[in-house]
């Protein structure tokens, strides 16, 4: 029986349910029960009544999963799959941070550890960032962390004056701008769409920004039209299928790779036999302190309340 097949029957019987970010390998994406973004992938988790969540993506969305399901058993296929945007934040530098500025609203990116939205008042995703700060009154100060990037589009798009930590992803800083001109200029009829964590640069060439999912959604509404896609190379096996005519090109990276495009290491560690084994042994479990937990689900919940 071939892993594909064991995975469906373990699956039927565990009670379980696959989760799967856009930047997973394809053979996860494609076994997947629901493949999301951020958000998605939140709400996903709030509502399953699944036993066991599988959770195919980085430690924090996983932990995500946990805080929102505290009963529920939630596995991490490779427990290594980290995120560089999430360890640019330490706890301890994070609170003091906080401390030193008594009076502001704390909004993070759902990409930060547990512990990091346990000192939050309210979680973000691309996918709402913008309408979450929005919601907070103009006259009070925000703290925005843990990614410059997408901070300082929310501070261009709205005008607030945000306090910024200095955190970022490496995968969407990795993008050349030098090649991305020299691309455009052998392709000028494709339109650039970017991930709102790239570089101010790189999103000032985009003819749209926004989450993974809505640049898919993006895509599905103009699949007349050609793009270079900057974020994660993932996302193209989804905007394929679902767009298998429309003509796409991953944004190039600074560095040569093995498909010159940027690719998140850490997404890239969960495969489909690592899927396979912590779904029969249940194992990796993701843990998350009860007092973690208690603090960290109302930020969360106030995001998912928002995002309704």
């Amino acid at each position: 029986m071939d892993l594909v097949k064991k995975i469906h029957r373990l699956k039927k019987e565990k009670n379980a349910v696959i989760l799967a970010h856009y930047y997973q390998v394809p053979e996860i994406q494609d076994i997947a029960d629901y493949v999301g973004d951020s958000l998605g992938l939140s709400q996903k988790a709030a509502e399953t009544k699944a036993d066991i969540i599988v959770f195919a993506g980085v430690h924090f969305m996983a932990e995500t999963a946990k805080i929102l399901s505290p009963k529920k058993t939630v596995v991490l296929p490779d427990l290594n799959a980290g995120c560089s945007l999430a360890d640019s934040c330490p706890p301890e530098a994070f609170k003091a941070f906080t401390e030193a500025h008594p009076n502001h609203v704390v909004i993070t990116y759902v990409n930060c550890s547990a512990e990091i939205k346990a000192l939050s008042d309210i979680v973000c995703t691309s996918s709402n960032a913008l309408k979450i700060v929005e919601s907070i009154p103009k006259e009070t100060p925000i703290i925005f962390a843990p990614d410059k990037n997408l901070g300082a589009y929310i501070i261009k798009e709205t005008g607030r004056d945000m306090l910024l930590w200095d955190g970022s992803c490496v995968v969407h800083e990795a993008f050349s701008m030098d090649k991305l001109i020299e691309l455009h200029k052998k392709y000028p009829d494709y339109k650039i769409i970017a991930h709102p964590e790239s570089e101010e640069h790189i999103l000032n060439t985009a003819t749209y920004i926004g989450s993974t999912a809505g640049m898919i959604n993006y895509v599905k509404q103009h699949q007349n039209q050609k793009f270079i896609v900057a974020t994660e190379a993932g996302i193209l096996h989804k905007m394929k299928e679902a767009m298998p005519y429309t003509e796409l090109i991953p944004a190039p990276a600074k560095e040569d790779n093995t498909c010159a495009c940027s690719e998140c290491h850490f997404m890239k560690m969960n495969t489909l036999q690592k899927l396979y084994d912590c779904l029969l042994n249940e194992s990796p479990q993701i843990e998350v302190d009860e007092t973690i937990i208690e603090r960290a689900l109302l930020p969360i919940e106030r995001m998912l309340e928002l995002s309704k």
